[in-house]
């Protein structure tokens, strides 16, 4: 199944979180941090959004940096993506 986001919206897959502190310490699941770097799968063609002309400044292959709780997250197939918009973006990370 493909995942098409319309408008301003992004497809996100967040990179996995680290499982160990730089001296050597084992986290948790609940103790490791959410990542906040994402790698975009999927991006809209922009449009016109709340009245405004949006043209899309990211595109598939970019990692990007993102709010920590934004977007909605969905599950396809068992893997799990997250969805935002383009203004929810931080940065683009080269």
């Amino acid at each position: 199944m493909n995942i098409r986001p319309l408008a301003d919206r992004v497809v996100l897959k967040f990179l996995e979180a680290e499982e160990t502190t730089k001296g050597g310490i084992i986290l948790t699941s609940s103790a490791q941090e959410k990542p906040q770097v994402a790698e975009i799968l999927a991006a809209g063609p922009g449009g016109i959004v709340d009245g405004k002309e949006v043209k899309m400044e990211v595109k598939v292959g970019d990692k990007v940096l993102t709010s920590k709780y934004s977007g909605t997250e969905v599950k396809v197939d068992g893997e799990k993506y997250t969805i935002v918009r383009q203004s929810d973006i931080l940065a683009i990370v080269e």
